[in-house]
């Protein structure tokens, strides 16, 4: 057999793997970052196969130790990876089989690399996951943070980015929360599925051997073993999910991104960003880019791109694994990095915003936010509903005419439009009154969100 030829498999096949198709189908270079969790998982199939009286507690040992070997001439950067040997999974058991010996060759009993890389990516992502989850919260800890310093910073609400009504920033912030608080349940809920153990599966049947995968599974952590071979090791459910969640949190994110960038606009002027996290121009020697939030709102997209690569990988794919299944992993280790980068970002930027309070105020006092206020003041005053929005639709129709907001109207000019109005309908005109009459759970008002914020610590409080 040529030397060219893959020794792992090469006793079926009469000439060596042209040049090209050899890199072509190699993988090694993005899977070898999967290094930790492939000797893990060799570790404790090991561990299993001794227990079923396949290897002799002195190739068990031999086989722990050589692979703790490799692993530190990993970590070190002294490893050899060789694109002839194709993956992290053959690349590790050959420089087993040169260290140890013929023991190497054994490790392979009663799985295959079907089984073998479906378990090394569900210990990866597992991995990922749980470094995701503890950013997520710290993102939200900044937010609680901020949200409780600015409960009672007047701004305006905004629907169709029109003025709507008055709110507090920390109300606003804590909307933000709440969207990462379902972004962290569905990790969560993800990592549950992510749990499962293919090892056992083998190719795709099964094994002869008598192997023990309760004991895999308990050694590796999973929740349980998979209850179908052909299912174990051709599902990349996991990793679709994995994405989906991935793309609502980017989703979120780029709301997130897209208001920060028009808060630091000269035109809404209502926060500053640290200049540690903008940069400038090359010309224009004035400018402050909001460049993090610019480029978490880019990066939105290639997580979306990742998503419909893995739903497009998967569709119409006949049972079970196929070599297609190799391009599961680039898309799925490029959204793990953008996720956690994009998270390490805000929540490193969002507890240095700086509010611009008077700015914020004076942009709630335009625009009529108070509008909704009188339509319910004149409905307590025993006034239908559509003849209060008629009332206030002709006072607003007047304070356009007048350039005046209802707040700076006198009772004489209010009241040409019902005399249902009194001098008492200035305590709701102003902002403060406003966001102080919303006090109820979600609502606006200094003391809910104070509330709220308590709460939200509480949810935190909970993960640790």
């Amino acid at each position: 057999m040529s030397d060219k030829t893959n020794q792992q498999w090469g006793g079926r096949f009469n000439e060596p793997t042209d040049a090209f198709v050899a890199r072509f189908t190699a993988s090694v270079e993005f899977d070898q970052r999967m290094y930790l969790q492939d000797i893990r998982g060799s570790i404790a199939h090991a561990k299993m196969l001794t227990q079923a009286g396949v290897l002799t507690e002195q190739e068990r040992d031999d086989i722990i130790r050589g692979l703790g070997e490799i692993r530190v001439e990993i970590e070190r950067g002294e490893f050899e990876w060789s694109i002839a040997l194709e993956d992290v999974h053959m690349n590790i058991e050959a420089a087993l089989t040169a260290k140890i010996g013929i023991t190497g060759k054994k490790l392979h009993t009663g799985r295959s690399r079907n089984d073998q890389v479906a378990t090394d990516i569900r210990l990866y992502l597992r991995d990922e996951i749980d470094l995701i989850l503890p950013e997520i919260t710290r993102l939200q800890q900044g937010l609680l943070t901020l949200a409780e310093g600015e409960a009672d910073t007047i701004m305006p609400g905004f629907t169709h980015l029109q003025t709507a009504q008055p709110v507090t920033f920390g109300h606003h912030l804590l909307a933000w929360f709440e969207m990462l608080s379902r972004d962290y349940s569905r990790f969560v809920d993800c990592r549950e599925r992510v749990n499962i153990m293919p090892l056992g599966a083998a190719a795709l049947a099964g094994t002869t051997y008598p192997i023990q995968r309760d004991l895999t599974c308990e050694l590796l952590g999973f929740s349980a073993p998979a209850e179908n071979s052909l299912d174990a090791v051709s599902d990349r459910d996991f990793a679709i999910e994995f994405c989906a969640a991935s793309s609502v949190l980017l989703m979120h994110m780029t709301r997130m991104s897209e208001e920060l960038v028009l808060w630091t606009s000269a035109q809404f002027n209502f926060i500053n960003l640290p200049d540690r996290f903008c940069t400038g121009s090359s010309i224009m020697p004035q400018k402050k880019n909001p460049d993090v939030p610019e480029l978490v709102r880019g990066k939105s997209g290639r997580v979306y791109g990742h998503l419909m690569s893995l739903l497009t990988l998967m569709k119409s794919q006949p049972l079970a694994y196929n070599k297609d299944n190799q391009e599961d992993k680039e898309p799925l280790f490029d959204t793990i990095d953008t996720v956690k980068g994009c998270l390490r970002a805000f929540a490193d930027m969002v507890p240095a915003l700086e509010s611009k309070k008077e700015s914020m105020r004076e942009a709630a006092l335009r625009g009529f936010s108070t509008a909704t206020d009188l339509a319910d003041y004149l409905v307590r005053k025993g006034m239908p509903f559509r003849d209060a929005h008629e009332v206030v639709g002709k006072s607003v129709a007047y304070g356009i005419a007048q350039n005046k907001d209802l707040g700076e109207m006198s009772l004489d000019e209010l009241v040409q439009f019902s005399d249902t109005i009194e001098q008492d309908v200035f305590d709701v005109l102003s902002l403060e009154g406003s966001v102080a009459a919303r006090d109820h759970i979600g609502g606006t008002a200094p003391d809910q969100v104070r509330a709220a914020v308590k709460r939200g610590q509480a949810k935190l409080d909970q993960r640790v």
